[in-house]
């Protein structure tokens, strides 16, 4: 049974069923681990979001958050039934706040091996620069 980090339940408003940006009834979402790495140019978020193909990614930015969703898609053989699954959820959902020193308009996504990387550049005012000196 999943414990209360792994799993983020939608919950209802007002009595009616909360709906994402894709008008998805509310369900269990599963958060993906994620690894964040910076450096002088940005930073890199690596989220482990298995199971999940290009086309049923959704990553948006909005003022300061980022919000990545992703929905897995599991096909029974014909004529077969899961008796047993290890994944209950089957949409994957995370919310970030970037800094404000990120340019999220610049921001690159890659998806391989059910590893999907993000880059996001810092404004380029904001990053170092070397100024070279010149002789006279």
């Amino acid at each position: 049974m999943a414990d209360k980090q792994d799993v983020a339940v939608r919950t209802a408003t007002s009595g009616q069923a909360a709906e994402t940006g894709a008008g998805r009834a509310a369900e269990p979402s599963l958060r993906p681990p994620v690894d964040i790495f910076e450096n002088a140019d940005g930073i890199t978020l690596q989220l482990d979001m298995p199971g999940v193909a290009k086309e049923r990614l959704n990553i948006q930015t909005d003022k300061n958050t980022l919000t990545v969703e992703g929905d897995v898609r599991i096909v029974m053989p014909e004529g077969m039934e899961a008796l047993y699954a290890e994944i209950r959820a089957t949409h994957f959902r995370r919310s970030f706040t970037l800094s404000g020193e990120l340019d999220s308009e610049q921001a690159e996504a890659s998806l391989k091996d059910g590893v999907l990387t993000l880059r996001i550049p810092k404004r380029a005012e904001l990053r170092p620069r070397r100024i070279e000196v010149r002789g006279t």
